[in-house]
């Protein structure tokens, strides 16, 4: 009897891939994991924005950023209990903070332990197009490969931020805790990548140009004409703007009508939305998006101090997976 049950089971799950086959999706299918589990850590950074009963939840290990505000170094580890209404309202009101990319050396002390404790490392990093942090992981990944010749550690570049990087560190959890091996983990992240939509928009354009994304004259205009830019992350992880438009409202509405446009499978996928102080336009988002097509869970948290201290107070952002090639779409 219980042969006949497996049976069914598999029955139906080949059903399912072969429907996502005629569909043309066979890129939403996650590889075959073998039976046995290998001993790997997922490791991410608090630019990942997960929340930490997430993070402890799916074992990740997290090396914090590291920003500077009223003369003090800090760091913030659990965004859900990080004041952003106080932090956004401070950087508002003209207080300025500044931030530290993650040193080469400072990846050898995160990654050292668990390299001699003998398990392998996959790393899934922010976004090499707008952090230096990725190129420093792989700079200490090569150093520790000449102290540990028979371990491996993998850096995941998601050429993303927030839950565009939060969100495929949960997907690595989760093809471990499957047992996916090592390699074939680390081959499904590129590809989970690929396929990640970052796509916000901003409430003062002035945020952006002193991070270098905009001229300091487009940014006064864009300000006074009230124009609201939508942005993503590219090929390369850069921040690029696709649309302009007037009005918070229809930023907003903009973002949700990208959402229609190009999700893929959503009742199998965490949907997140991340705000800096801006939680009513974040549950209007939210409502558009379960009003089309609700997502298996809609995760909506405030973005930690150090990504969101360059898109600014009233940025709000949208991450959910497509099919490849998401990141050239216009």
């Amino acid at each position: 009897m219980m042969d006949k049950f497996i049976s069914k089971i598999k029955e139906a799950k080949d059903r399912g891939v072969e429907k996502l086959r005629r569909r043309g999706m066979e890129d939403m299918i996650m590889p075959h994991a073998p039976e046995t589990a290998e001993s790997y850590v997922i490791a991410t950074d608090t630019s990942g924005n997960l929340p930490l009963e997430l993070v402890k939840k799916h074992s990740l290990e997290v090396i914090p950023f590291v920003y500077h505000e009223d003369g003090e170094d800090r760091t913030c580890e659990d965004v859900m209990n990080f004041n952003g209404e106080d932090y956004y309202g401070k950087i508002k009101r003209g207080q300025i903070v500044t931030t530290s990319q993650i040193t080469p050396q400072a990846y050898i002390d995160f990654f050292t332990p668990f390299l001699e404790s003998g398990r392998d490392v996959i790393y899934v990093s922010m976004s090499s197009g707008i952090s230096g942090s990725c190129d420093s992981a792989r700079l200490a990944a090569k150093t520790l490969s000449e102290s540990f010749p028979g371990r491996r550690i993998a850096v995941i570049d998601t050429r993303g931020a927030a839950l565009g990087e939060g969100l495929i560190a949960v997907k690595a959890a989760e093809c471990r805790d499957k047992g996916m091996d090592f390699a074939r983990c680390a081959e499904y992240l590129e590809d989970c990548a690929e396929r990640m939509a970052n796509i916000f928009t901003v409430d003062d354009l002035m945020y952006l140009r002193r991070g270098g994304r905009l001229s300091n004259f487009v940014a006064i205009m864009g300000t006074v004409l009230n124009i609201k830019p939508l942005l993503k992350g590219d090929r390369e992880g850069k921040i690029v703007t696709f649309s302009k438009l007037r009005g918070r409202r229809a930023a907003i509405s903009a973002l949700a009508k990208r959402y229609r446009e190009l999700v893929r499978n959503p009742e199998e996928q965490i949907v997140g939305i991340v705000h800096a102080a801006c939680a009513r336009d974040a549950e209007a988002l939210a409502g558009m998006i379960r009003a089309f097509r609700a997502p298996k869970e809609l995760l909506t948290v405030p973005y930690e101090p150090v990504t969101g201290s360059y898109v600014g107070p009233g940025a709000l952002a949208l991450f959910f997976f497509g099919e490849k090639g998401i990141r050239d779409e216009k």
